[in-house]
């Protein structure tokens, strides 16, 4: 009799995380996947395999094809899955994609750009699979809980990084040139005034920048259920959120700045009054020590802000979108083909308006429909859940979500193989976030857990 592949069952969402759990095969592929993505530097591939050579791609197209074969031996299983909205989302966005590149093909491309277009629909594929397998593999709250410290450590681990880079003013990763069999591509690594910008193992420091902000709501969210519960003494438990706040703050980059605000903003209404004051407190506490200790860091600043007007790269920003109309008189309604808008022909530094070039108005459409839904999903989640922990877990969630979003308008985030990947990681937790919820809500106990005040 042959084997049958499934994803583990939905289960009511055990509320002591610390006890015994179903962590089942998902859990441990979804967490290799979050190690590849973020502890294996984003410039680094299998030589012989090119732009398709990052472990963390691959690890991608794998849990892919591992979905496909569970969902389709599913009725040898007993499963009762939650409806999952984003789901059909991304299906309508990877169409709209196909769509797209189709027309782009019949036009007819330049070799090279046929070439990154296709490589563009891979990765599109390889981070499906990654949300896919979250919306269904992670079925208990103990799964997503342990899933959710891995994120966050190894975000501690990307800030601790981040710092070491800033104050040594290197990159620390010269020796992967020296490994066998793999490619380093040029790293975005650059000085801003008289400070290293760091990259950590993204290939540019806004990269970077963009990752430890999307994880930061995260870590709040994970230091304040912990410390809640008395799992952890509050200094231990918020030991991720302040290195990544820390990273964030030094890295010279007004949207580094600009995430840590929205994603603390956005965290604070899922925190209890107590712990509101306490994260607002650290934030001001951080933005001094770090003003105090570290000679002309308040100047530079203060010029990323002030001297705005005239930075260049504001001013590309600014005037790129002055040429939108003008390159998307071209296809308008869906576009010039996903991942064929390379920067030789201009840079928009803007992730929104590159999707409105490549999948048009109705690829616009579609993306904004899956990342909302995403949203709406933990959203959800928040009203249906009577349990505390996984409604702060949903918060926390939409959050990241945010953050994220607000990010893409400054630069091209799924054009860097990081920040997109940890983009459907948070699409898929919102995914989880809602079968955990689901269940929950069959428990109906008599009232919801609170917190305390």
């Amino acid at each position: 009799m042959s084997a049958v592949v499934a994803l583990p069952p939905p289960l009511r969402a055990d509320r002591a995380v610390t006890g015994r759990t179903r962590t089942g095969t998902a859990l441990t592929m979804l967490t290799v996947y979050v190690v590849l993505l973020c502890g294996v530097p984003s410039n680094v591939t299998i030589s012989p395999l090119g732009g398709l050579g990052r472990p963390a791609l691959i690890w991608g197209l794998l849990l892919l094809l591992w979905w496909v074969i569970a969902r389709l031996q599913a009725r040898s299983v007993d499963v009762s899955r939650a409806t999952q909205p984003a789901r059909w989302a991304y299906l309508a966005l990877l169409v709209m994609v196909l769509v797209s590149f189709a027309a782009a093909m019949l036009r007819g491309q330049p070799d090279d750009q046929v070439t990154v277009a296709i490589a563009a629909v891979i990765r599109l594929l390889s981070w499906g699979g990654v949300a896919l397998v979250l919306m269904d593999g992670i079925r208990t709250l103990c799964d997503a809980d342990r899933l959710l410290a891995w994120i966050v450590w190894i975000g501690a681990g990307l800030a601790v990084l981040g710092i070491a880079q800033f104050a040594t003013g290197q990159s620390l990763l010269e020796w992967l040139t020296q490994v066998p069999g793999i490619s380093v591509e040029a790293s975005g690594a650059g000085a801003r005034g008289a400070f290293l910008r760091p990259s950590g193992t993204a290939t540019h420091a806004l990269e970077y920048a963009a990752v430890i902000c999307s994880i930061l709501p995260l870590a709040i969210t994970l230091g304040v259920t912990r410390a809640h519960a008395g799992r952890g003494r509050l200094p231990w438990t918020w030991i991720p959120a302040a290195l990544i706040a820390i990273a964030a703050l030094i890295s010279v980059s007004r949207s580094a700045i600009i995430g840590v605000v929205v994603a603390v903003a956005a965290s604070l209404p899922a925190l209890p009054v107590a712990y509101r004051w306490l994260v607002a407190a650290g934030g001001v506490i951080a933005a001094i020590g770090i003003v105090a200790v570290v000679p002309g860091m308040f100047g530079t600043v203060v010029d990323l802000f002030a001297g705005s007007d005239k930075d260049p790269s504001t001013l590309s920003r600014t005037n790129a979108l002055a040429q939108v109309p003008e390159f998307l008189a071209a296809s308008p309604v869906i576009g010039l083909g996903f991942g064929t808008f390379l920067p030789r022909y201009y840079i928009f530094d803007n992730q929104w308006v590159l999707i409105l070039l490549e999948l048009g108005l109705l690829g616009l459409l579609a993306f904004v429909v899956f990342a909302f839904t995403a949203m709406w999903s933990a959203v959800s989640t928040i009203r249906r859940s009577p349990y505390s922990d996984v409604a702060s877990l949903g918060r926390g969630i939409v959050a990241a979500l945010l953050t994220s979003l607000v990010l893409f308008a400054f630069f091209d985030g799924l054009s860097f193989p990081m920040s997109a990947g940890m983009f459907f990681v948070l699409i898929g937790l919102a995914g989880a976030i809602r079968t955990i919820g689901a269940a929950d809500a069959n428990i109906r106990p008599p009232q919801r857990e609170e917190q305390d005040a």
